[in-house]
């Protein structure tokens, strides 16, 4: 060990042993530097245990199934095997029947293009069913005309009976459909019932047409019989020769109403497996029907209809106070509607 050489003078030296460190001190130094190694081990751990747990749960986020896959479980939900009580399906029996409801409102062109399904081989739609009040009295009512329409005992001149591939009806929205729309919405998406939402932007043309119509019900233009839907334009002339006066007081809060009508529907259905169509689109886009083909998983055809447009031409040529009705939209989201021709 050193030591320490003290020289006290010229004659005397005095050598002295080197201070010990303290036993004390030594265990204070130890003692810190275990506690630090551990802290470090710690954290070290710790990081290592944040790192593994957030790369699990990447994996948990990212597993799921392919759109293929979904596709695949959809389509087992949507195909049906009806086991009619009427009759049989013979040779038929075995071929896949898909479930559909076209969802609507008044004079939005529902009628003219569930002519133009039903021009299709495989597709049988039934019509308005539910304007009869007795169907849509209650809940009850509803699902057991439901089940009897998907069952393919109910029949009109469209049912195509053992052989349809493609099965629904008409629906209005002021035919219970609102009223009773979460009950509805579970049994489509338990049945697997395909919606076709059809809507017509232009509501001002909605709106004279369906003040026509309401016209022709006492008025009966054509020879005495009231018809919604013409066949020939002779018929669609003597129908069009009445022109309707629009309340322009209450014209805006009109066309709002049906607005929010139809985005409830929508909201209300969202659930479903649906598609949304407007009248417009389909006049002018004919590829739009074979969009609904795809839809139903229908084999494409060329679809046709004997009905004739009544209003055909500039809106001015058919309401009476159009001046006040210009007016009145003129300036407004609905201004749009003044100009449209179709």
């Amino acid at each position: 060990m050193a030591e320490y050489i003290c020289l006290l003078n010229k004659d005397t030296i005095v050598i002295k042993p080197a201070k010990k460190t303290p036993i004390l001190l030594r265990m204070i130094v130890l003692m810190f530097a275990m506690v630090c190694g551990v802290y470090i081990c710690s954290v070290c751990l710790k990081q290592t245990s944040i790192h593994s747990k957030i790369k699990f749960q990447d994996i948990q986020v990212v597993e799921r199934l392919s759109p293929d896959d979904d596709h695949g479980n959809l389509q087992i939900s949507s195909v049906h095997y009806p086991n009619p009580k009427t009759f049989s399906r013979a040779e038929c029996a075995h071929n896949p029947v898909r479930y559909f409801a076209i969802l609507s409102m008044q004079r939005s062109g529902s009628g003219w293009f569930e002519t133009l399904l039903n021009s299709h081989v495989n597709v049988s739609s039934n019509g308005e069913i539910f304007s009869v009040l007795d169907r849509r009295r209650n809940i009850s009512s509803i699902t057991q005309t439901l089940d009897k329409v998907y069952n393919l005992d109910w029949f009109t001149s469209a049912s195509k009976n053992e052989c349809s591939a493609a099965v629904g009806f008409k629906w209005m929205l002021n035919q219970g459909v609102m009223q009773h729309h979460k009950e509805i919405s579970d049994y489509f998406n338990r049945r697997g019932v395909f919606a076709i939402f059809l809507f017509r932007r232009n509501l001002l043309r909605r709106m004279v047409s369906v003040l026509a119509n309401s016209y022709d019900r006492h008025a009966k233009l054509l020879n005495g019989t009231h018809k919604s839907h013409v066949h020939s334009t002779e018929e669609a002339k003597t129908l069009a020769k009445y022109k309707p006066m629009i309340n322009s007081t209450l014209l805006i809060s009109d066309l709002k109403e049906v607005e929010i009508t139809a985005a409830k529907a929508l909201e209300y259905f969202n659930s479903t497996r649906h598609i949304v169509l407007y009248y417009e689109d389909l006049i002018k886009n004919p590829t739009k029907l074979k969009d609904v083909q795809a839809f139903l998983g229908l084999p494409l055809m060329e679809l046709m209809s004997r009905q004739v447009k009544i209003h055909k031409g500039p809106l001015s040529d058919h309401v009476k106070n159009w001046e006040d009705v210009n007016k009145t939209l003129n300036g407004t989201a609905y201004e749009s509607f003044l100009q449209a021709d179709y």
